[in-house]
């Protein structure tokens, strides 16, 4: 796979890149099953669980506050991209209009087409997390999650759900589509936390 895409870095470059990691310039395209195409007119979040009914709709979305954030993101197939720009809705304001069941520790992202992936509210409920509908300055295309994806920088990237369509707040953790077929529960990329065995 390494190639002219793919470049292993000489080092770690001060801590971003995880161990196993290769880099590159490219944005490869790793999905189950074909992308999904609707518009964003079409966008609907449903929050569910220990967090009551409630939808946010494109519109409701893009009347939240808006950021633009920088990070770098981490595959779990081994590559890395460094300093991507996403622009969305923080997690950390979207959960300022959900009223959270104290008994919550997990949420569970729904998507278009059955795809789930589990966190920790603690993993999700973090400043940098995103909602986010822009990448590096244009609306984000459907092989990438659009209209709508989850972004959650700090964990290997099937834990950031494409074409997200709900969140599932519950009690005890529960496993997702890859976590049932034997990934890793949370994916912390520092830890190699990439099968259920790491």
């Amino acid at each position: 796979m390494l190639g002219k895409f793919f470049k292993k870095p000489d080092d770690d470059m001060g801590g971003r890149v995880p161990p196993g990691q290769s880099l590159t310039t490219r944005f490869p395209v790793l999905t189950y099953g074909p992308a999904q195409r609707y518009d964003a007119s079409e966008v609907v979040v449903r929050i569910s669980g220990l967090a009551g009914e409630k939808a946010f709709t494109w519109a409701d979305l893009l009347a939240l506050p808006q950021t633009t954030l920088t990070y770098d993101i981490h595959c779990v197939t081994h590559w890395s991209k460094l300093d991507t720009t996403w622009t969305g809705v923080r997690v950390t304001d979207l959960m300022q209009h959900v009223e959270l069941d104290p008994a919550a520790r997990y949420v569970m992202q729904h998507s278009v087409g059955g795809y789930t992936t589990n966190l920790s509210l603690e993993d999700f409920v973090r400043p940098e997390n995103l909602l986010a509908h822009t990448f590096d300055g244009e609306p984000l295309d459907a092989a990438h999650g659009g209209p709508l994806r989850l972004v959650v920088p700090h964990l290997y990237f099937w834990k950031s759900a494409k074409w997200l369509t709900g969140l599932e707040f519950m009690p005890a953790d529960r496993p997702g589509f890859w976590e049932k077929n034997g990934y890793h529960m949370r994916g912390d990329p520092f830890k190699e936390q990439r099968y259920d065995d790491d």
